[in-house]
């Protein structure tokens, strides 16, 4: 029946990464490190906040853009995180996720036959959501050599008449690449000069490990031309809630909740009254949980150097992204007999875009026990590989 359904949608690729996770599920014994989602559980405080709201009753709908409360605290959290200023009643909107957020941001702001500049390896969510937006999307394939940050000559020869939005995704997933403020100026003096809009995907902030997160939005000039996205998954190991947000001019923001409106009506109100507790007195919890993911995030890196696998250190989110070229293999032959043969689950660099190739994505997002007996399966698993390969130059 493939006539009846939406072309559009049918060309649409699913996601590599579900495709590992569902073969997973079918496995025993499987170390996985493929899926982004922290492996600590909810903080109690936050937990006790959503099951009081329960508790009271709190079980209508709130109004369609959020709890009042909620954005007030969103708009004091990044003021006091960017110093940026955002008015909590038409500047910011909560939605299901920070990919509801994506998707509704593209379509607010896209054209037909507009174009929306993807830097690849990241998200897997940009290319199809443009697409659904019946916007062109536009590849800059990020290089290892520039640690996956994007370059101002990259940028440049991306942009034409037709570019619409720049899509910003740092800290990264899949590389943990982070863009610094340096990086940030160069990329705000191209977006401003050449008139077009960024949507910076920062649901990463939290989790940056040389220095402080700083957001484009902060930057001179480019409030009036960002839509800042972030949430609650990753920061404070929220993914089941679906809570994300928004934070945009209010024009762009209006029809953004137009859309959210109809679509949605408004995000889980339990969720919400947690992620004020959160935003309140949550920030300690971010920190022991950033720690810890450092400490996950040296020990991988070690194992790779004891290992002779090539990776550049990731800066932020909780990802490494390990080259595995000199074994001849694509990332997703490499992964599928890493699974087969050791039962280790990572995700093949072409999950996150074509320039993804000769690349793995593993998470850290695990324990430290867990890390520790699927890098000892890895390096079994290189080793056989060295070994084979040495046989067969004999």
């Amino acid at each position: 029946m493939t006539k009846e359904l939406s072309q559009k949608v049918l060309d649409i690729k699913p996601s590599g990464i579900r495709k590992f996770f569902d073969i997973v599920s079918e496995m025993q014994d499987v170390i996985s490190l493929g899926v982004g989602e922290p492996d600590f559980d909810t903080p109690w405080h936050i937990r006790d906040e959503g099951i009081f709201s329960l508790e009271k009753g709190r079980t209508f709908y709130t109004s369609n853009s959020g709890l009042k409360e909620l954005k007030q605290e969103i708009v004091n959290y990044i003021k006091r995180t960017q110093n940026v200023d955002y008015n909590p009643n038409n500047e910011v909107i909560v939605t299901v996720g920070g990919s509801e957020a994506i998707d509704i941001g593209l379509r607010a702001l896209c054209n037909e036959g507009d174009e929306v500049i993807i830097p690849q390896p990241s998200y897997v969510s940009y290319e199809p959501c443009t697409i659904l937006a019946n916007a062109k999307p536009v590849i800059i394939d990020l290089k290892a050599e520039n640690e996956f940050r994007l370059k101002p000559d990259e940028l440049l020869k991306a942009i034409t008449p037709k570019t619409k939005i720049l899509i910003l995704p740092y800290p990264n997933n899949p590389t943990g690449a982070i863009m610094d403020k340096n990086d940030l100026e160069a990329i705000a003096d191209i977006i401003i000069d050449n008139d077009i809009y960024v949507m910076s995907d920062e649901i990463y902030s939290e989790l940056s490990y040389k220095e402080k997160h700083v957001s484009i939005a902060s930057l001179p000039g480019m409030k009036e031309r960002t839509i800042l996205i972030n949430g609650f998954s990753k920061s404070y190991a929220m993914t089941g809630w679906r809570l994300g947000y928004a934070l945009a001019p209010k024009e762009i923001i209006k029809q953004m909740t137009k859309i959210h409106q109809f679509a949605i009506m408004c995000a889980p109100t339990t969720s919400q009254y947690a992620a004020v507790e959160a935003l309140k007195n949550g920030d300690e919890d971010v920190a022991n949980m950033r720690t810890s993911y450092n400490q996950r995030r040296r020990f991988l890196l070690n194992a790779f150097k004891e290992m002779n696998i090539e990776c550049f250190e990731p800066y932020g989110a909780f990802y490494v992204f390990p080259c595995i070229k000199e074994f001849g293999m694509t990332s997703e032959e490499f992964a599928t007999k890493l699974l087969e043969e050791e039962k280790v689950a990572a995700i093949p660099g072409t999950a996150f875009g074509q320039s993804g190739e000769d690349h793995l994505r593993i998470s850290y997002a695990y324990s430290l026990d867990n890390l520790k007996k699927a890098m000892e399966r890895l390096n079994r698993f290189v080793t056989r590989l060295r070994e084979r390969k040495l046989n067969l130059l004999r």
